[in-house]
């Protein structure tokens, strides 16, 4: 069994910035892919990041530029560093152990002045 725990959202002024965390029990950690998701009001759940076991990186067109993804293996806790902000961010940010069925209970996120 594996349990996800986010931490970090809030409530940020457009441009601003946020950093969630995500941490993970179990030992298994390190050997898999980790992602962030985001689902808004109404919409569907979308992909926003994804990080491999060896570090790679991959983005949503929409974050590209302004959202970093990161992993510490040896805190077992994946990050996601949200900067410049806007409106459209607005979600419940999930992380999840990429291509499984554990998720986090998320966190929300809102931007607005």
């Amino acid at each position: 069994q594996v349990q996800l725990v986010e931490s970090g959202g809030g409530l940020v002024q457009p441009g601003g910035s946020l950093r969630l965390s995500c941490a993970a029990s179990g030992s298994t950690f390190s050997r898999y892919a980790m992602a962030w998701y985001r689902q808004a009001p109404g919409k569907q759940r979308e992909l926003v990041a994804v990080i491999t076991n060896g570090g790679r990186t991959n983005y949503a067109d929409s974050v590209k530029g302004r959202f970093t993804i990161s992993r510490d293996n040896a805190k077992n806790t994946v990050y996601l560093q949200m900067n410049s902000l806007k409106p459209e961010d607005t979600a419940v940010y999930y992380c999840n152990l990429h291509r499984t069925s554990y998720w986090g209970q998320g966190t929300q996120v809102t931007v607005s002045s």
